[in-house]
């Protein structure tokens, strides 16, 4: 009996996985509140109930994606509201709840520890507290930076008053290190669409906030002489970042050249720098320089496909990861080749890490193609529009062909429910709403089916 009890004890035992998605369920709830009062919309009374929940998750979830102008229709007291929730947002869900152990309990369970050492790729469960300390502080330099570098341009460049010029870099800064994509200008940044004053250090801010605090570090590190190899995680988020954007980059520019709605209206320098600025973006960032709705189908198929791979894991961006993409490559280059095992950088992959990969690949896939399928159904927008727009709010870029305030609210809830997964992470609800891992204590017969 006393067995019994003790096992009954342990199953009722908190789980660190989902205190992590009740708690960034708080933080969506407090958010849909603040933003509900009257105090945060300029409109007459309170903001309508789903403009309030979608804006608010959206900014919890750093995605970016409005369904109203975020310049025009909060008032600063809203507009501060979004700022700390793409902060908190950004810092991550295991971040933010570790923070709130040490600030308030001033201690951690093991089993929390645990789990937020294992988010953040740390090998000591007593590295977490300076874990969490060195992301804020690496957080806070990098938007301090990006902010003094924007100030200077918007007051000398754009005649704001300090006070505005402050506000607007600071909102821009926290916004494009945390990959959010919120902007305080009614068309986003398409005035800024050949300006590199202000184009140029919110891409750099993108990049390092959608490389992950692990390869932040271990780049330190290596220019610092203290490592002399990096991981496989970063060579994986490295070599894929420095794949994907020139990629990205010239698969853009080559589609949009010529076309008079996006950059055939630039100049050539113009266009070269606005095709990086969207292939920056696209991977999770969601600022805009020029109007997506004008962009030809197969150039939005493209951001598709880069929206969905995303940045790198422990990081601001969202998408199924750099990683996670880099692991299914290397896993058919090996069927190809015959492989009995997979390598990547001169080290074999464990099975562990395929099933991972295709696990999450696989849940995203099908949480895309179920929105898309609802939204069709809901309403009578082309698939390419709504395509585009599930595969944003799954990755949580915040890019938009324009018809995300158009949709009703059924087909706006489905998007608040593709960004919170997005972001939590199917891998992560799963492992908040299961009781407990199990062992099979037995294997069943191995048999081989047809596949192909």
């Amino acid at each position: 009996m006393r067995a019994a009890s003790t096992t009954g004890i342990a199953r009722r035992r908190p789980n660190p996985a989902r205190r992590v998605f009740l708690g960034f369920v708080v933080l969506n709830l407090a958010g849909w509140a603040l933003l509900a009062l009257p105090i945060s919309s300029t409109p007459e009374g309170s903001s309508s109930w789903i403009d309030a929940l979608f804006t608010a998750v959206s900014a919890a979830c750093v995605t970016g994606l409005t369904v109203v102008d975020t310049a025009l229709y909060w008032t600063p007291f809203g507009q501060t509201v979004i700022l700390v929730l793409v902060q908190l947002g950004g810092l991550g869900v295991m971040v933010f709840t570790t923070l709130v152990g040490v600030l308030v309990l001033r201690r951690l369970t093991i089993g929390a520890r645990v789990q937020t050492a294992s988010e953040t790729h740390s090998r000591g469960i007593g590295e977490v507290g300076s874990i969490v300390r060195a992301i804020v502080v690496t957080s806070l330099v990098v938007e301090g930076v990006v902010a003094l570098a924007l100030l200077p341009r918007f007051m000398l460049g754009y005649g704001e008053s300090f006070g505005d010029a402050l506000w607007l870099s600071v909102f821009h800064a926290v916004s494009s290190y945390n990959n959010a994509g919120f902007a305080l200008f009614s068309d986003n940044l398409i005035g800024f669409v050949d300006d590199p004053f202000v184009c140029v250090p919110l891409m750099v801010s993108t990049v390092v906030g959608g490389l992950g605090f692990p390869v932040i570090v271990q780049i330190l590190k290596r220019v610092s002489g203290r490592a002399r190899i990096l991981s496989l995680h970063a060579l994986l988020v490295l070599g894929g970042t420095a794949l994907l954007l020139p990629l990205g980059a010239l698969a853009i520019g080559a589609l949009e050249w010529s076309n008079p709605g996006t950059l055939g209206a630039l100049e050539p320098g113009s266009r070269v720098l606005t095709s990086l600025f969207h292939s920056v973006q696209t991977r999770t960032a969601g600022f805009n320089a020029l109007d997506i709705g004008a962009m030809r189908p197969e150039t939005l198929l493209v951001m598709d496909v880069l929206m969905l791979i995303g940045g790198g894991p422990a990081g601001t961006a969202g998408g199924i990861k750099l990683t996670t993409f880099a692991v299914l490559l290397f896993i058919i280059l090996a069927e190809v080749r015959g492989d009995g095992t997979v390598h990547a950088f001169g080290r074999r992959l464990s099975r562990a890490v395929h099933r991972e990969a295709i696990t999450v690949a696989l849940l995203a896939v099908a949480l895309v193609v179920a929105a898309t399928l609802a939204i069709l159904v809901l309403t009578e927008e082309t698939f390419d529009d709504v395509l585009f727009e599930a595969v944003s709010a799954f990755a949580t870029v915040g890019l938009s062909t324009g018809i995300t305030a158009d949709l009703g609210w059924p087909s706006q809830l489905i998007l608040v429910i593709l960004m919170f997964l997005g972001r939590v992470g199917p891998a992560t609800v799963a492992t908040a709403i299961a009781l407990r891992r199990t062992t099979r204590a037995y294997e069943l017969p191995k048999e081989r089916p047809l596949i192909g």
